[in-house]
């Protein structure tokens, strides 16, 4: 059975339900845009570091209700999910906090807004395969829509040198754990992730901050650092994470585009402007984007079959995957 949405041909339930999955988690990531604008003022390390135990705890108590199973990580998957926790959640978020004191917000957005590209090619090449050119195309597509929702703004060459940390660090979030997923699972990724993360600025927040940066934490930021921790740590990183198994690094990194969209419309919801003509045009360029890297392909299948290259290099630099939970190409019926 196929599913036709705006002309795109999606094949197979694996590919309709990552597609989904991929689009909740880009607007709940949109969602935080709105949010961490109240919390600037409030000192960084300690409140991101409640967000990240808050989300681990959170992440354990619905895996154990779901009775979802939470593998223990071994040897260098370690080095893997501490390079996730380390680039993907501590180093963006002081990158994120340190452009914007360089640079308008919106040249921080435009970074993010080019991971969608740098996704659908290296993904697929670390899986030892070649880019698909139908999904670089819809990449640069949603890139140039991103890029038109964001707009541009002013930054010096330090506020430069932080967005492209936080750019790399975004698409370290995504890369960096395909080797893990495999055998872990989303759920297992998210949750090792996320404590690594809040343990290791609970260090950086008692250096820097001190012991009671904790009691200056208002009502304002407890409820910011709630949602962060809900919707857009916990929630997302397990949709997200699911969608990159069901997809593919590379297509799934076309929804990242979604996120300014969606943090034009939270700004509405909440009272702001309606957007200019600018940024309706860039939705509509997104969407496009979206409907060139999922379009139908000639050959059967040949849209699923982006998924399966994956696990021969997860095998060959993690030895010993070969649970039932490893990742297999998937066909369509």
């Amino acid at each position: 059975m196929c599913l036709r949405v705006a002309g795109v041909t999606l094949t197979s339930a694996p590919v309709r339900s990552g597609a989904l999955l991929a689009v909740g988690a880009m607007i709940c990531v949109g969602s935080s845009v709105a949010v961490s604008r109240s919390i600037i003022d409030a000192p960084l390390f300690t409140l991101q570091a409640v967000r990240y135990a808050v989300a681990a705890a959170l992440l354990l108590g619905l895996a154990a209700v779901a009775r979802r199973p939470l593998p223990r990580p071994r040897g260098v998957e370690w080095c893997w999910l501490g390079g996730v926790a380390a680039t993907g959640l501590v180093l963006f978020n002081v990158a994120v906090v340190r452009g914007v004191a360089h640079a308008e917000p919106a040249v921080i957005g435009v970074a993010v807004a080019a991971v969608p590209l740098a996704l659908a090619v290296a993904g697929p090449l670390l899986s030892r395969g070649r880019p698909a050119p139908v999904v670089v195309l819809g990449a640069v597509v949603v890139t140039a829509g991103a890029v038109l929702v964001q707009g541009g703004g002013r930054t010096d060459a330090a506020g430069i040198g932080w967005a492209l940390v936080v750019m790399l660090c975004e698409i370290a979030f995504t890369l960096l754990a395909v080797p893990v997923l495999g055998r872990l699972g989303p759920w297992a990724v998210s949750l090792h992730a996320v404590w690594i993360a809040a343990a290791a600025l609970a260090v950086l927040g008692l250096a820097v901050e001190g012991p009671r940066a904790v009691a200056t934490l208002g009502p304002v930021d407890l409820l910011a650092a709630a949602h962060l921790a809900v919707v857009v740590t916990a929630l997302a990183f397990v949709l997200w994470y699911s969608a990159v198994g069901r997809l593919g690094a590379g297509r799934a990194g076309l929804f990242t585009g979604v996120v300014p969209v969606t943090a034009a419309a939270g700004g509405v919801l909440l009272g702001g402007p309606i957007p200019s003509g600018v940024v309706w045009l860039g939705t509509a360029v997104v969407a496009a984007g979206l409907v060139i890297g999922f379009g139908r392909r000639r050959a059967n299948g040949a849209l699923d079959r982006q998924v399966g290259p994956r696990v021969p290099f997860v095998q060959r630099i993690n030895p010993g995957v070969g649970s039932p939970r490893t990742w297999r190409p998937r066909r369509s019926p």
